[in-house]
C-alpha cells in the first residue's frame, strides 16, 4: 500500500486501534522502509485531559504517556513495514528497557519521536525510541511490540 507522507491523524486511526484521548501521536512526518525508521510528532496542548491532575499548578506530561506515545510510533513503524494491519491484529506494547527521562514536557511543546527497528523475531519487534523537544532529548527507551491476533 502507498503511504503518502505526512500521515495525518485520520490515516493513523486506520493503522492504530487507539482513539482519543489515548491516540498520542498526531502525524508521521518521515518513514524509511529500508532504514526501518519513522519520525512522528505530538503537539502537546494545555487542554490535554491529563493536565487536570498532573499537575494543576505546574502541568507536566506524565512520563508513562511519553513512553506510550513512543510505543505507538514503534507500532506504526511495524505496521507500515508489514504493509498494513489486519482487523484482527493488534501490536501490543510488551516490553521496555533503559527508559530515561531528560526534560519535562509541558503545554506548547512539540514532541518529535524518532524510532528505528533494531530486531524482529517471531512477530516481536525491538525498537530504539527517542523523544525530542526543541532538539533536546526528553525521553528515550528500548521498546518491544508484539503482533498478536485478537478476537473481536
Amino acid at each position: 500500500m502507498d503511504w503518502s507522507l505526512p500521515l495525518d491523524v485520520r490515516t493513523l486511526q486506520k493503522l492504530l486501534p487507539h482513539r482519543y484521548p489515548f491516540l498520542l501521536i498526531d502525524r508521521v512526518t518521515a518513514y524509511d522502509s529500508e532504514a526501518m525508521t519513522l519520525t512522528a510528532i505530538k503537539n502537546v496542548t494545555a487542554n490535554e485531559p491529563f493536565f487536570l491532575g498532573h499537575f494543576p499548578d505546574f502541568p507536566v506530561m506524565p512520563g508513562v504517556l511519553i513512553i506510550e506515545a513512543m510505543a505507538q510510533a514503534c507500532g506504526t513503524l511495524a505496521i507500515l513495514n508489514h504493509g498494513g494491519r489486519d482487523d484482527d491484529e493488534i501490536y501490543f506494547f510488551v516490553g521496555i528497557d533503559n527508559a530515561r527521562f531528560k526534560r519535562q514536557v509541558i503545554p506548547g511543546d512539540q514532541l518529535r519521536f524518532e524510532v528505528n527497528l533494531v530486531a524482529n523475531k517471531r512477530d516481536i519487534g525491538k525498537f530504539k525510541a527517542v523523544a525530542w523537544v526543541d532538539n533536546q532529548i526528553a525521553a528515550e527507551a528500548d521498546i518491544m511490540c508484539a503482533k498478536r491476533k485478537v478476537d473481536k
